[in-house]
């Protein structure tokens, strides 16, 4: 199954992508969206950062499991997974962000959003 969406020879793909895709590359993109949301920067920073940590993931798929390094399926999945856990970063700070520094024109319309008070 891991095989129609990553290219991956492995039989242990499931594993080797939740490890290192999910855990890894997510964790720390996740940390990059906290990271651009904290110093206010807009959501499209994010993409640009994402791409060298998809880079950065592929690179250590074939160092260490030795999967292809030049796979454009892989790497896009590996930015998909970067970009959906860095937007989960960044809505996370950004919406409690609003509703503390705008308190008086903002409040927390739930985990992700903000809304008029």
């Amino acid at each position: 199954m891991p095989g129609l969406i990553y290219d991956s020879s492995s039989d242990y793909a499931l594993g080797i992508f939740l490890l290192v895709t999910v855990a890894m590359g997510g964790g720390a993109a996740y940390v990059s969206g906290k990271a651009i949301a904290q110093t206010w920067r807009p959501y499209w920073h994010l993409p640009l950062y994402m791409l060298p940590l998809a880079a950065t993931v592929r690179f250590c798929h074939f160092a260490l499991f030795e999967e292809p390094l030049l796979s454009l399926k892989s790497l896009g999945v590996d930015f998909a997974v970067a970009l959906l856990a860095a937007s989960l970063g960044y809505r996370l700070v950004r919406s409690r962000q609003m509703a503390r520094q705008y308190g008086w024109l903002f409040q927390r319309g739930g985990l992700l959003s903000w809304r008029r008070i």
